[in-house]
C-alpha cells in the first residue's frame, strides 16, 4: 500500500476516533446529567415525604396531649364534685361544732 493512502487511513481513524470519544463524551455528560435530575427528584420526594411524615406525627402527638387534657379534667372534675359532696355531707356536723364552740365561748365569758 503507497505511504500516501497509509497516512489517509491513519488520518481518517484517528477522525473516526476522535468522534467515538466526542459521541461518548457526550453520552457520558448527558447520562451524568440525567442521573443529577434523577437524585434532585428523588431528594424532592424524600423531603416532601419526610415533611408529610412530620406533619402527621405532630396532629398525632396533638390529638394524644388533648385526649390527655381531656381525662384530666374529667379526673378533675370529679375530684371537685367529691369533695364538694363530702363538704356538703360535713356542713352540718361542722355547722354544731362551730355553734358549740361559740356557745362554749360565750358561757365562759358570762
Amino acid at each position: 500500500m503507497p505511504r500516501p493512502e497509509v497516512l489517509e487511513r491513519i488520518k481518517e481513524a484517528e477522525t473516526e476516533a476522535d468522534e467515538i470519544v466526542a459521541e461518548a463524551e457526550e453520552a457520558r455528560d448527558e447520562r451524568i446529567s440525567e442521573a443529577r435530575e434523577e437524585a434532585e427528584e428523588i431528594r424532592r420526594e424524600a423531603d416532601e415525604e419526610a415533611s408529610e411524615l412530620h406533619e402527621e406525627r405532630v396532629a398525632e402527638a396533638r390529638e394524644e396531649i388533648e385526649a390527655e387534657r381531656e381525662d384530666i379534667l374529667a379526673e378533675g372534675e370529679a375530684e371537685r364534685e367529691e369533695l364538694e359532696t363530702h363538704a356538703r355531707e360535713n356542713e352540718e356536723e361542722v355547722t354544731d361544732y362551730v355553734v358549740d364552740l361559740f356557745e362554749e365561748a360565750v358561757h365562759a365569758q358570762t
